[in-house]
């Protein structure tokens, strides 16, 4: 396998993305310091569990783009701060139930909750965090908010569910596979950007813009994630990588390369992927690659992305509208990584 990833050199490198948040960083300062308050109200007994997982290292797309969105369209103000620590808290209680279901052992360099703590309280303190994200929205006088975030955690829950549901679905479809990354992935990336226009009191139109934006932009950011599980290097991004295949996830290039192959191949391809153990998952990869699995799923990313950039045109622009654009044209670049 490691001749396989051979081939991507220039995945030595994490996504560049947050060189785009130079203009926010005190604000995303605030961010975690709001985050670090919260944890200070949860029971001393349990506080330190919480710390650990919310303990800044991940590279906080959500709550940037809340803020870069708030920005782009006006002043920021408390409500966006509330909500970029709400979304946060979201999807750090996503990536502890992801971690106990991939049986991760790293993320962000460090070992996981579930490899220190087990299963069992890593689940509730997943649990926790979701919790406490619902009574802060409570803080906002629109229940709009309230409704529109419930609406995308329970995308996102339910984008996991038919994701588990279809393992090792060696019939699942691009189209099935775009919906359950749009849910999965795509609902907090859309809440974030809708939600920071509507808390900037932008009309209907806008919003929608917004939403599109972040759907597509967090729709083409989990394809890209999926490529890396497939060719990416644990040393260079800091968790565990190749559980997809380990775990019959079936992700865009794999998908694709299902499709085109011929009844014998298939045959061959799919015993691996079914029975088969980590040394002979190169397998796999080296077909993804010869069939164009890793092509398509640039293709279709890169297709999303141009998609969300166009959403922002005809906007009164400013350095923080730029730097949205800017995202997806800087995830296009690290596609290009994956070009054999």
């Amino acid at each position: 396998m490691n001749k396989v990833l051979d081939k991507f050199p220039a995945l030595a490198r994490e996504t560049q993305l947050k060189k785009h948040f130079k203009d926010i960083i005190p604000h995303l300062e605030k961010v975690n310091e709001s985050i670090a308050l919260q944890v200070q109200t949860f029971d001393p007994n349990v506080m330190a569990y919480v710390e650990y997982a919310t303990e800044t290292g991940g590279k906080r797309i959500r709550p940037a783009l809340v803020l870069l969105s708030a920005h782009a369209l006006g002043e920021l103000n408390k409500k966006h701060i509330d909500l970029a620590v709400v979304i946060e808290l979201i999807h750090l209680a996503s990536l502890i139930h992801d971690d106990i279901m991939d049986q991760a052992l790293i993320r962000r360099k460090k070992p996981t909750m579930c490899q220190k703590w087990g299963n069992e309280l890593s689940v509730l303190v997943g649990d926790s965090l979701l919790a406490h994200a619902f009574k802060m929205c409570t803080r906002f006088s629109s229940s709009e908010v309230s409704k529109q975030v419930a609406d995308a955690a329970s995308e996102v829950c339910t984008g996991e569910i038919l994701q588990t549901q279809r393992r090792y679905d060696l019939k699942l479809s691009v189209q099935d596979y775009l919906k359950i990354v749009s849910m999965k992935t795509g609902a907090l990336f859309r809440v974030a950007t809708e939600l920071a226009a509507f808390c900037s009191d932008q009309d209907t139109d806008i919003q929608k813009r917004f939403s599109i934006y972040g759907d597509q932009l967090g729709t083409a950011y989990q394809i890209y994630d999926d490529c890396l599980d497939l060719f990416g290097k644990e040393d260079v991004f800091g968790k565990t990588l190749g559980t997809d295949l380990a775990r019959g996830k079936m992700t865009l290039p794999v998908i694709w390369m299902l499709e085109q192959l011929n009844e014998k191949e298939s045959e061959e391809i799919s015993e691996v992927i079914l029975h088969g153990e980590g040394s002979d998952y190169g397998i796999v990869v080296d077909k993804v690659i010869k069939s164009g699995g890793h092509t398509y799923a640039v293709r279709k990313a890169k297709d999303l992305l141009e998609r969300s950039d166009k959403m922002l045109e005809g906007i009164e622009s400013n350095g923080y509208l730029e730097a949205l654009r800017m995202l997806p044209r800087s995830l296009n670049q690290d596609l290009d990584a994956l070009k054999v």
